[in-house]
C-alpha cells in the first residue's frame, strides 16, 4: 500500500458548535476515489491519565458520577490539558488535585486515541510512584471518591466488565504488561515545579 493512499483531503471546514472546551466541526472532504463526503468530529485539547503505584502494590483509583452515561465509574486520575500545557505537568497536577498524592518519580507509558471516529482527543498515559499523600484540591463542582485496590483486582475488574472506562481499561493493559516485565519504562525524577502546590 502506498503512503497516504487512504488519506482524505480537506475541502471545507465549518464550526458547528463551540462550547467551554469542545469544538464541533463538520468538514467536507475528498475521498481517495475522488468523491466527497462530510465528516463530523469534536476538536478536543487532549488529556492525561495517571497510573499511581503505591509501594504496597495497590493502585490509586477514583469513583465519580459521569453524567453522559448516567452512572458512577471507576477510573484512574485524569484531566484535560490546559492551553499549551505540558502533558507531564497536567498529569502530576491532576494527580495532586484529585487524589492529594504527589509523586517523586514518573514514567511515560504511551498515548491512546479515545474515539478516533469522532474526536481528535489524545490521552497521554503516565506511571507515577514514590507517592506521598497530602490534601486534595478539587475543582469547584467536582465530586469524587478516592480509594486503593490491588493492581490485579483492577485488572480483573477490567476483564469482567466492572470497569468499562476506556482510558482505565487501556491503562490496565499497560499496568499488566509492566507488572509482567514485558513493558519497560524509563523512570524520571519529578521536576520540582510539577510537584509544587498552588
Amino acid at each position: 500500500m502506498k503512503p497516504d493512499q487512504l488519506a482524505e483531503t480537506l475541502l471545507v471546514s465549518k464550526q458547528v458548535y463551540k462550547g467551554g472546551f469542545l469544538d464541533v466541526r463538520r468538514d467536507t472532504v475528498q475521498l481517495p476515489g475522488g468523491t466527497s463526503t462530510e465528516r463530523e468530529y469534536i476538536v478536543h485539547p487532549g488529556a492525561c491519565v495517571v497510573i499511581p503505584l503505591l509501594d504496597s502494590g495497590d493502585v490509586i483509583l477514583e469513583k465519580q458520577f459521569r453524567y453522559p452515561v448516567g452512572r458512577e465509574m471507576i477510573e484512574f486520575p485524569a484531566g484535560k490539558l490546559d492551553a499549551n500545557e505540558d502533558p507531564l505537568i497536567c498529569a502530576l497536577r491532576e494527580l495532586r488535585e484529585e487524589t492529594g498524592y504527589t509523586a517523586s518519580e514518573w514514567a511515560y507509558a504511551g498515548c491512546m486515541h479515545l474515539a478516533i471516529a469522532y474526536s481528535t482527543e489524545v490521552i497521554h498515559i503516565y506511571f507515577a510512584r514514590g507517592l506521598v499523600q497530602g490534601e486534595r484540591d478539587l475543582d469547584e463542582g467536582e465530586f469524587l471518591d478516592v480509594f486503593t485496590a490491588p493492581a490485579q483486582q483492577l485488572i480483573g475488574w477490567c476483564a469482567d466488565g466492572t470497569v468499562t472506562d476506556a482510558k482505565t481499561v487501556t491503562c490496565a493493559l499497560h499496568l499488566q504488561q509492566f507488572l509482567a516485565g514485558s513493558k519497560q519504562v524509563g523512570w524520571n525524577a519529578v521536576p520540582r515545579i510539577a510537584g509544587a502546590a498552588k
